[in-house]
């Protein structure tokens, strides 16, 4: 288990070291298949993923992905409004075939899915993107390794007994400091090429603590949809690591928590 775990690992960084050097449209379409398969994930353990409702949450997130590609974003208000009268008609001509919980659960998974790691592109975009998107990797990868260490070492307090027993404050703590000092030490490398940021090291170490924190509460947060509904992983795609929202749940909100961080911060 371990050695497979491993594997497939390594291949994942690897990947994500080719799709993310290169940005462009094949970061753009990686991302966009990324966030179709995690949809579909997220919508199985709903038991939505072949209903009418999971076809038009596929539907709404292929049309965003569509105004991103085309620099449309500033309609997206109004494909929120017509997700919402299209999910309550449904709802409605079919009632009652859907329950509440399961309407809301297709609206709330394209934001939650989609929409959020669509700014892992849209960070790669920023100007000096090409560094600055990989403070998202150091805060969401570099904040479990730290946290994991440092409750390791030092953890006594649990941080949510319920949810996730293993996780403790301390190592919580010791994610998002060791995320703020590995943000710092690569600004100090890169600060050459980040011509944006005023005070690199600075901006790096804030956008990486605070998207540190904001990642462990995504992790959690993945943790009790599958606690509410009785699974262990949300797919088996990834050997030894389960499906894909197993191995980006806190990239999801680390990916707008580093974008805007770093756009308050310019």
């Amino acid at each position: 288990m371990f050695t497979k775990r491993l594997l497939s690992g390594i291949i994942l960084v690897l990947l994500a070291l080719f799709v993310v050097v290169s940005g462009g449209s094949i970061l753009f379409f990686a991302t966009g298949i990324i966030s179709l398969v995690g949809l579909f994930e997220f919508y199985r353990v709903l038991g939505i993923h072949k209903h009418t409702l999971g076809l038009l949450g596929y539907l709404l997130a292929a049309v965003y992905y569509g105004l991103l590609w085309f620099d449309g974003k500033q309609h997206v208000e109004f494909v929120i409004i017509a997700a919402v009268m299209l999910l309550m008609s449904i709802y409605v001509m079919t009632f009652p075939t859907y329950k509440t919980d399961e309407v809301t659960g297709a609206f709330f998974g394209v934001f939650y899915v989609a929409v959020m790691l669509s700014y892992l592109y849209q960070t790669r975009k920023m100007a000096d993107g090409a560094y600055l998107v990989w403070l998202i990797f150091i805060s969401s990868w570099g904040c479990d390794t730290c946290a994991y260490c440092t409750g390791m070492l030092f953890g006594k307090h649990k941080l949510a007994p319920v949810l996730s027993p293993k996780k403790s404050i301390e190592g919580a703590v010791g994610g998002a400091v060791g995320a703020a000092v590995i943000g710092f030490v690569y600004a100090l490398i890169f600060k050459g090429h980040m011509l944006e940021l005023e005070n690199p090291e600075i901006s790096c170490a804030l956008a990486c603590g605070i998207a540190a924190v904001i990642s462990q509460i995504g992790d959690l947060a993945a943790s009790a949809v599958k606690r509410n509904h009785n699974v262990k992983d949300y797919g088996h795609l990834i050997p030894g690591h389960g499906g894909i929202l197993d191995r980006f749940d806190s990239m999801l909100f680390t990916a707008p928590a580093i974008f805007f961080a770093l756009t308050f911060l310019r």
